[in-house]
């Protein structure tokens, strides 16, 4: 079973403050099992792109169900034709698995293969 398809299944947990982000040798490899998304300073982000404004809501839309599921929420710009989302963990002041779980997620719903 992959990485990735081991965060689809998982669920986030809260985090303490004060509890240390990933290191970067562990967001270096995780990164590795999600398509398409980037680190940026202590965030990762990605772009998804649609044929009209109908079906990005609609991706936004189901981007809300997981976050509210998860206790775990992007920031997202949205766009006529697309979407970019960013995870960090703003408790850690980093990144942490919470966010690989949920840039898993957000790709499975979209059919973006892993």
């Amino acid at each position: 079973m992959s990485q990735t398809r081991d965060f689809i299944s998982r669920q986030c947990k809260p985090c303490k403050s004060g509890t240390p982000p990933l290191a970067q040798s562990e967001v270096d490899d995780l990164l590795q099992h999600l398509d398409g998304w980037q680190q940026y300073d202590h965030l990762i982000s990605k772009t998804y792109r649609f044929k009209d404004y109908f079906q990005t809501i609609a991706f936004v839309n189901m981007v809300a169900w997981i976050s509210h599921s998860q206790d775990h929420h992007p920031e997202l710009v949205v766009n006529y034709n697309s979407c970019h989302v960013e995870y960090t963990t703003h408790t850690m002041h980093g990144l942490s698995e919470n966010d690989f779980i949920c840039a898993a997620k957000v790709d499975a719903l979209s059919g973006i293969p892993d």
